[in-house]
């Protein structure tokens, strides 16, 4: 996701940019959730109002909220030891678009650099490998050859036009979608609202809908290997790994015992991958595109919206509404997100308490309730392994009735 982050200095550019014109049930009690009743339809998108406010000063330019849309007053930093891994990013930006201008960074996490500019009068996102690291560098391949595949089959999703690539350098400029988040972190402290959670799901509803030729993209997942994984590192218990496999044989039995049922799922399905805008909503970072179980981005939904249980309980319906085969992937889907989320934030734990750096920013970021970072890290992790606990308890329930 790339929202707009607070600005930093740099030399001005030679001509500045101009102003813009024109489970199973949920599993806390606590709280009301803001979503639409389960007949209702989900893929409405919000809309947001532009105009200036009755009584404004006359010939006083009236205050928008800022969108992805509107041209960008910050400016990158270039000096400084880390401005030369910001060199040579936007130098190898400028070997495929040469005509991009940097304007702001809106992102630095990991050893990835995500820069917004221009191309020409086209607002741009660029998005560059800082360091040499093969598993960092597959993953920019695959989002490349993702958005190339778009190009001859286009998703019922709008998404980001593809500018220029390089999959040997891993440099990918994108158009700059228009539009708002639903949320800023990962795990919000707070739900979206009903019209963005109306927007958001019914989004990605569609996508997973669609039914593209299967040999235009790869799966990500290996089930199998991804929970053998888990296990070995302890944070899946012998019984839970035996039931998950006995999910996975069932769900490869009922599609005739070859493979397993496949959806094309976008990967990372979050509110911060989602752009609202008047004209649609939008979806960005589709690193981790491709075919899964059904219902891996409804888990992956259900998991970071913790503080929405009602929203929760829709999603599980929804996810279930087609029978066995689809509840038993769908609780597959969450053990697995689920767990992920778990490894990452107990790591997070632990760099914090040794002292984030530079290069490692804390996960989650302080502000909610005046708790320090630290504390929310906690706090969503013990939710977390309360959140697995529900989820496992569904899956042996599952494997039960088999």
């Amino acid at each position: 996701m790339y929202p707009a982050l607070s600005p930093v200095s740099v030399p001005p550019p030679q001509r500045p940019a101009s102003p813009a014109r024109g489970l199973y049930s949920g599993p806390h009690p606590h709280g009301r959730s803001q979503v639409p009743p389960p007949g209702q339809a989900l893929a409405e998108p919000p809309r947001v109002s532009g105009q200036s406010q009755p009584g404004a000063a006359q010939g006083r330019r009236s205050r928008r909220p800022y969108t992805a849309a509107q041209p960008l007053g910050a400016r990158v930093d270039l000096s400084g030891p880390q401005g030369a891994q910001l060199r040579a990013a936007v130098a190898a930006v400028r070997r495929i678009c040469p005509d991009f201008q940097p304007v702001q960074m809106l992102r630095r996490r990991g050893r990835t650099v995500l820069l917004a500019g221009t191309a020409g009068r086209t607002p741009v996102v660029a998005k560059c490998l800082l360091e040499d690291n093969s598993a960092w560098a597959d993953r920019f391949r695959h989002e490349i050859a993702v958005y190339r595949a778009f190009v001859r089959h286009r998703p019922p999703a709008r998404t980001p036009r593809l500018i220029a690539a390089d999959p040997e350098s891993c440099t990918l400029v994108i158009e700059r979608a228009p539009g708002r988040v639903p949320a800023a972190r990962r795990h919000p402290f707070e739900p979206p609202s009903r019209t963005d959670l109306h927007a958001m799901i019914g989004t990605f509803a569609r996508l997973n809908r669609w039914q593209p030729p299967k040999s235009a993209f790869e799966r990500p997942l290996d089930y199998l290997q991804r929970l053998s994984r888990y296990h070995g590192l302890g944070l899946l218990t012998d019984r839970d790994f035996g039931d998950l496999k006995k999910l996975l044989h069932g769900v490869a039995q009922a599609g005739g015992g070859h493979s397993l049922p496949q959806q094309f799922c976008h990967g990372d399905a979050l509110p911060t991958n989602t752009l609202l805008s008047p004209t649609g909503t939008s979806l960005v970072d589709w690193e981790h595109a491709g075919w899964y179980l059904p219902g891996y981005d409804l888990a992956t939904l259900w998991a970071v919206l913790g503080e929405a249980p009602e929203v929760r309980r829709q999603i599980s319906q929804l996810a279930q509404s087609q029978g066995p085969v689809a509840r038993d992937s769908f609780l597959i889907n969450l053990m697995v997100v689920l767990m992920g989320e778990i490894r990452a934030y107990e790591n997070a734990v632990q760099r914090t308490m040794r002292g984030p750096t530079p290069a490692e920013p804390p996960a989650v970021e302080p502000g909610a309730a005046g708790m320090s970072a630290g504390e929310r890290q906690r706090l969503l992790l013990r939710r977390l392994h309360d959140d697995c606990a529900l989820a496992r308890n569904a899956v042996r329930a599952a494997v039960g009735t088999r």
